[in-house]
């Protein structure tokens, strides 16, 4: 059984989420909640950058 490099944990089925330009192989949850906090993190990276007049790219 593989097993998750997040949570340890013996999965049934890995899944490749590419994490700060890293590809890595976690369980199903462990790859939503990275998803999820790489959302929150550009959203607020945006916003911030719009509050200081940011125009130039990242």
């Amino acid at each position: 059984m593989p097993e998750c490099r997040e949570c340890k944990d013996e999965v049934a089925k890995l899944v490749s989420v590419k994490v700060e330009g890293k590809v890595r192989k976690l369980c199903a949850d462990c790859a939503d909640r990275l998803r999820e906090a790489g959302e929150v993190a550009e959203a607020s990276e945006s916003v911030i950058q719009g509050m200081m007049g940011f125009k130039g790219r990242r």
